[in-house]
C-alpha cells in the first residue's frame, strides 16, 4: 500500500502507540469551559471551538516558553478531584477513539495541588480516572492500555519527591518518570538525586532533551543522568553533519546503536521552532538511518492534533507508507516502560494483526 492510497479513515483504524503525550495538554475544549465555570477560572473565551483555535494560534508562536504558558488554563481546571477524574477518563476515551491501543500519559503532580489535594491524592485520583476510561473503552470494543509517567518540573526542586511517588505507585499503573518544563537553562543534571534513586529502584525514566537545547542536553540526559528514552530529541541531527551520507557523530551513533527511543512530536516541534516543516522534520531522515524513532502527539489540545493527524501529515507531506507507520508503532511498543513479555504480546497479538488487516 503506497502513501497516496492511505485515506484518513484507514489511518484512524490502524493500531497506534503513543509514548509522549501530556495529560494537561490534551483536554477537550468543552471540558475546559465547563470545569472553568465550576471553579471560577476566567478563560480567553467560553466558546469551545474558539478556545481550541486560541490554543492552536497561541502554540504556533515558535517559542517553547510561550507554548508552555498555554497550560495555565488547563491546569486551572485540574486542581480538584472532579476535574482530575473527568480529564483522565476522557483522555483514555479520546485515545481509544483515535485507534490507540497503548499509551503512556505524563503529567506533573506538583502542578495539581493548588486545590488542596496532596501529591498521593493527585496520583490516586488520576489513576482512578484512567481506570474508568480503560473499562469503558474495553466495554465499547476499543480496548487501550494506558501507563502513567510522573513528571518532575526541571525549574523546581521537587523531582526527588516525585521520584519517590513513582516508586510508591509503580504497582498501581505508574510505569516511569520524566522531567519536563522549559529546557534551556535548566539542565537535567540538576536532578541527579531523583535519577539515582530511580536507578536504585529499577524504575525506567525518560528525559525531555534536544528540543529547545541541543546536543549537550541529549548527552547529559543519557550519559550523566542515564535516561532510557529521549523526549523529542530532534536536535540529535546536530551530530549528523550530512544526513544524506549518514555519517554519525559519536553521540548520534550511541543513540542509534543502543536503540534509544526518540519520542518525536512533529507538529509540536514545528510550533516550538525545533523543526521547519513536516516534510523536512528529522523523523524521516532518522528513520532512514536506522534510529528507533517513535511518533507522538505531545499535547493534543495545544497542538490541535491526534495520532491519526500526525500519521496523515507524514503520509501527505513526507511520503510515508503504511509500512513506515507500522515500523514506528512497533518501535514505540518495543520501548514502552512495561515488561518485555507484555510488549511482545501487544506487538504479536494487536499491532501486527491490525496492520495486516
Amino acid at each position: 500500500m503506497t502513501a497516496t492510497r492511505v485515506d484518513t479513515e484507514t489511518l484512524r483504524r490502524l493500531p497506534k502507540a503513543v509514548l509522549h503525550d501530556h495529560l494537561d495538554g490534551g483536554l477537550r475544549p468543552a471540558t475546559v469551559v465547563e470545569l472553568a465555570e465550576t471553579v471560577g477560572h476566567t478563560l480567553p473565551t467560553t466558546d469551545p471551538e474558539a478556545l481550541a483555535a486560541w490554543y492552536y494560534d497561541a502554540a504556533n508562536s515558535g517559542d517553547l516558553v510561550r507554548y508552555i504558558a498555554t497550560f495555565e488554563h488547563t491546569l486551572a481546571v485540574m486542581q480538584t478531584r472532579e476535574g482530575l477524574l473527568r480529564t483522565a477518563e476522557e483522555y483514555v476515551l479520546d485515545l481509544a477513539a483515535d485507534g490507540v491501543v497503548y499509551g503512556e500519559v505524563r503529567y506533573a503532580p506538583e502542578l495539581m495541588v493548588k486545590g488542596g489535594l496532596t501529591l498521593p491524592e493527585v496520583v490516586e485520583t488520576v489513576q482512578e480516572g484512567l481506570a474508568a476510561g480503560m473499562a469503558k473503552a474495553a466495554a465499547a470494543g476499543t480496548p487501550v492500555r494506558v501507563g502513567t509517567l510522573l513528571c518532575g518540573m526541571r525549574m523546581f526542586d521537587r523531582s526527588r519527591e516525585i521520584a519517590d511517588l513513582v516508586v510508591a505507585f509503580r504497582d498501581a499503573g505508574v510505569v516511569g518518570f520524566d522531567i519536563a518544563g522549559a529546557e534551556d537553562g535548566f539542565p537535567p543534571a540538576d536532578h541527579l538525586a531523583a535519577f539515582a534513586h530511580l536507578r536504585e529502584e529499577n524504575v525506567p525514566f525518560t528525559i525531555h532533551a534536544g528540543e529547545a537545547h541541543g546536543l549537550p542536553s541529549i548527552h547529559q540526559a543519557l550519559q550523566v543522568c542515564g535516561a532510557q528514552r529521549i523526549g523529542h530529541g530532534a536536535r540529535i541531527t546536530d551530530d549528523i553533519p550530512d544526513l544524506a551520507s549518514g555519517k554519525l557523530g559519536r553521540l548520534a551513533g550511541w543513540v542509534r546503536d543502543r536503540r534509544i527511543a526518540l519520542e518525536m512530536c512533529p507538529t509540536s516541534n514545528l510550533q516550538t521552532g525545533a523543526a521547519t516543516s513536516i516534510a523536512e522534520h528529522p523523523i524521516t531522515a532518522l528513520r532512514d538511518l536506522g534510529f528507533r524513532v517513535t511518533l507522538n502527539t505531545d499535547n493534543r489540545l495545544v497542538s490541535g492534533t491526534t495520532m491519526t493527524r500526525e500519521m496523515s501529515l507524514l503520509v501527505e507531506e513526507a511520503g510515508w507508507t503504511v509500512e513506515d507507520l507500522r515500523t514506528v508503532t512497533v518501535n514505540a511498543v518495543k520501548s514502552a516502560f512495561i515488561p518485555f513479555d507484555e510488549r511482545n504480546a501487544l506487538i504479536r497479538d494487536v499491532i501486527l494483526p491490525g496492520y495486516e488487516a
